[in-house]
């Protein structure tokens, strides 16, 4: 007896589960006829919809179709919505705010979209039994998605909202051409500003510049709002980094604060350039090093643009306070210094690069490890035997020994200028790794020429 009822939930289930994946797959081949009644809706039942023209409209309908299309991918997957899912919204929020949209009318769009779709769910259920209970099992993912989608776009509304009127205040601007002509505010609403954001003209507390540009053919005006606006919030201290929109470019200058750590710094704007990334933002930034009270902003400021030249065509970010000496000066080398390089060596580290780079790793590991083999090995996470191999093969091939200093720095030098080469000519190439903080991995790549 008990055996018969479980077979037969089990049943119920299998048709619930077939009801519920014919509904998502009807749903998925009428988003683009729902998402033209969700705007047709929306001009009726919301008055600012209707006074937009067809540009808006048609850039409102792209918006539901791509929710529509998140939301089957959500239900067919039976998982949670998340932020990279709807990190499209952001953009669009922004434009209703910058266009001057209430609120309210906004979030009012969000629920009829909701409506739209949830109707026709009820639609495609049909009027079986097992087409109702399948409909019903998506009623609180629906609600779910409705909830965290508005939630996060009202966020993104309010945070352009925020902007905008800093923006509108011209002191922001003026004080940004200011210090990067090399003078300092005096007085008046300059002054405040300065203050509001961190930077004080008596005092020599550190600070960087940071210059950004968003790479791409079609680059949008909102996109590069909403850049600085992510910008403007990756400060470290309790004040709001100075970030303002010059021309196609973003200039900011944050506050480090007493004692502020440049790392930190660096890693909140390698998270934005990240976080941009993920809504279709390709932003390409350079970080000045740091510098002491206002005086040395111009000159930080060509530190940030110069680097950006550095960073390969789909951006990143180019981090003078993460770049040693020995690095910048392998960014600024010429031809003339790759000349130089033992052709011998040169071969070997083309070759390597287009077998894993293991042997450019155990120079690297060698080098970092002090010229401790065995220390150099547990980096590596290899037998000591292993590196050993390694280190003869790399002084067979190249004649040098890397337990000599200057063999070591040789090898180093062209490791480094090899790095920097242009991806076309070295499509091997890490993208900056300690501008970046790209780190390398410690796990070994095994060769397929050296002993197991």
């Amino acid at each position: 007896m008990s055996a018969a009822f479980s077979t037969g939930t089990l049943s119920d289930t299998e048709r619930l589960r077939t009801e519920r994946a014919r509904i998502l797959a009807e749903l998925l081949d009428a988003v683009d006829e729902l998402a033209d009644r969700a705007v047709e809706t929306m001009r009726r039942e919301i008055p600012a919809y209707e006074a937009r023209g067809p540009e808006f409209r048609a850039d409102v309908r792209e918006q539901v179709g791509r929710h529509y299309r998140t939301k089957l991918a959500v239900l067919m997957e039976e998982r949670t919505v998340t932020f990279e899912d709807i990190a499209f919204t952001r953009r669009a929020s922004m434009r209703r705010a910058q266009s001057g949209f209430d609120l309210a009318d906004y979030i009012n769009a969000f629920r009829v979209g909701q409506q739209v779709f949830w109707e026709a769910v009820v639609e495609h259920a049909g009027r079986s039994y097992a087409g109702h209970e399948a409909a019903l099992t998506m009623a609180s993912p629906l609600m779910r998605y409705c909830d965290f989608a508005s939630t996060h776009a009202a966020n993104a509304y309010a945070e352009f909202q925020r902007y905008a009127a800093a923006e509108t205040v011209r002191e922001s601007r003026d004080l940004v051409e200011l210090l990067l002509g090399g003078e300092a505010p005096t007085r008046g609403p300059q002054l405040a500003t300065a203050h509001a954001h961190g930077l004080n003209p008596d005092s020599r507390a550190p600070l960087v510049v940071v210059a950004a540009v968003l790479v791409g053919a079609d680059v949008k005006a909102d996109a590069r709002h909403a850049a600085c606006a992510a910008i403007a919030r990756s400060g470290i201290t309790k004040h709001r980094t100075l970030a303002v929109v010059r021309q196609s470019e973003i200039v900011a200058v944050p506050s480090l604060g007493p004692g502020g750590d440049p790392e930190r710094l660096c890693d909140r704007l390698q998270s934005v350039q990240e976080n941009l990334l993920a809504e279709g933002i390709v932003l390409a930034m350079g970080i000045s090093t740091v510098v002491e009270g206002m005086a040395q902003i111009p000159r930080a400021y060509q530190e940030a643009r110069g680097v950006l030249e550095y960073l390969p065509e789909d951006g990143g970010v180019a981090a003078l306070p993460r770049i040693s000496p020995f690095e910048y000066m392998a960014l600024r080398a010429d031809d003339t210094a790759r000349h130089l390089v033992d052709p011998r060596v040169s071969d070997l580290l083309a070759e390597d690069r287009m077998r894993g780079g293991v042997l450019t790793a155990t120079i690297r590991a060698f080098a970092a490890a002090d010229l401790n083999l065995r220390a150099a090995a547990e980096r590596l996470q290899i037998h000591h035997n292993t590196a050993q191999y390694r280190l003869r093969r790399i002084q067979e091939r190249t004649g040098r020994n890397l337990r000599h200093f200057t063999d070591l720095v040789d090898l180093l030098v062209a490791i480094a200028l090899q790095d920097v080469l242009p991806p076309a000519t070295n499509p091997g190439r890490k993208r900056l790794v300690s501008a970046t903080n790209e780190t390398d991995g410690t796990a070994d790549v095994p060769s397929a020429h050296e002993p197991r």
